[in-house]
């Protein structure tokens, strides 16, 4: 197992078991795994050419959000007039990381620490730290949070990965619970009826069992997103006429820093952890 040096204009690397099992990370880019070929199949839907446009958001990958989940509906700047009003998702997945390789455990290992440019939007010193695993058809998640600050920190978390399917007709969705919220309209409505519309663009928010499926019957596969509480909250979101889907891991609904609901608040200097999963199962 070992990583090199894959994309060097894109600074993209590669992680790799073999052949065919490996990702492909960019530091530079938000630490964004962009690519996970599993038993010879790319599971990840990954947009290069806007990736190269960097004027552009990212759409594919697997984006990293912090310290917020989705937007926040306020003007002004939650911790007072001297600081920057964080944007959709925070800072996290539009800034360069660190990373390493844990030769005893052999994984990834990603680094977010504080700088200059954070302190513009969020006052406290932080360690974000995400080990990534790679195994046969499942890739593992172990994130941890340190707040290096001496008063409480408040945070959010996600993942926000954009999956490969062959249309939008041949999905079937597993394990949703039978009521969602509607983020765009900001309607609980039921989730059977929203999803029949997911060719169309939906952006869903359920409170889960802790696990996310579906199956595509063209592709023969099962994707199941293992995300025990407090990151059980699921997204399920798509943009047509793009042929992937997103699946999405938070722990807390959109302004939750403006409401306080679900908001996690991580003691001084102390952490928190969250784990999560993403399994790979062929059809036959």
């Amino acid at each position: 197992m070992q990583i090199k040096l894959s994309n060097k204009d894109q600074e993209i690397f590669v992680f790799q078991l073999d052949q065919n099992n490996y990702i492909k990370f960019c530091p530079e880019r938000g630490g964004l795994i962009t690519n996970w070929v599993s038993d010879g199949k790319e599971i990840l839907y990954f947009d290069e050419k806007r990736f190269m446009d960097k004027t552009k958001s990212i759409r594919g990958g697997i984006p990293i959000l912090f310290p917020i989940c989705g937007n926040l509906n306020t003007s002004s700047s939650v911790f007072g007039k001297d600081y920057l009003q964080l944007t959709q998702h925070g800072f996290a997945r539009d800034l360069r990381w660190q990373y390493s390789f844990n030769q005893n455990k052999q994984s990834l290992c990603l680094f977010l620490n504080e700088s200059k440019k954070t302190k513009k939007y969020y006052p406290f010193d932080f360690e974000l730290k995400i080990e990534v695993t790679l195994k046969i058809n499942c890739l593992v998640f172990e994130i941890t949070i340190y707040n290096k600050t001496d008063t409480g920190m408040p945070i959010n978390f996600g993942l926000h990965p954009y999956f490969n399917v062959s249309d939008f007709k041949n999905l079937e969705f597993i394990d949703n619970p039978l009521n969602c919220q509607n983020q765009e309209k900001n309607i609980l409505s039921n989730t059977l009826d929203e999803l029949n519309n997911i060719h169309l663009g939906v952006d869903l928010l359920m409170y889960t069992s802790g696990r996310s499926a579906f199956r595509d019957k063209v592709f023969k596969r099962e994707v199941t997103l293992n995300h025990p509480y407090p990151f059980d909250l699921g997204v399920i979101w798509s943009d047509p006429p793009r042929r992937m889907i997103c699946l999405e891991p938070w722990t807390s609904p959109r302004n939750s820093f403006v409401d306080g609901f679900r908001n996690i608040m991580i003691p001084a200097n102390d952490r928190q952890k969250f784990d999560a999963s993403i399994q790979i199962k062929s059809l036959k």
